[in-house]
């Protein structure tokens, strides 16, 4: 059955908005969490948004592959470096991580066919 990564995307945006309402310290604190690890620094955001993707990939989470291809691809990722990181996933997880892979593909051609 084909997802449709984008509105799985802003679902969870949409879902996350509510958690911060009924929940705000505890997100306040992922958030902080968030932003820090994915900021510039020795490793670019581009790159760690990269990283996050392929253990998403691996961790077989399909929301975060949604959050993760579309967030790579704001950070500058093109195609290409996808489906690398796509690929080394694949190398480390195994038929698991195949087929997860297939997910991450699907969301990355529908995320371009979009725009994001």
């Amino acid at each position: 059955m084909i997802k449709d990564h984008p509105e799985h995307y802003h679902q969870l945006r949409r879902l996350m908005g509510t958690m911060i309402k009924d929940m705000p310290e505890t997100m306040k604190g992922f958030s902080a969490l968030n932003d820090a690890a994915l900021a510039d620094g020795a490793l670019s955001s581009k790159t760690k948004e990269l990283i996050a993707l392929g253990i998403a990939i691996y961790a077989k989470c399909d929301g975060c592959i949604a959050y993760h291809v579309h967030d790579a691809l704001e950070a500058g990722s093109s195609r290409q470096e996808i489906e690398e990181t796509i690929g080394v996933s694949m190398l480390m997880g195994g038929g698991p991580a195949l087929v997860y892979a297939c997910e991450a593909i699907e969301a990355l051609e529908q995320f371009l066919e979009k725009g994001s």
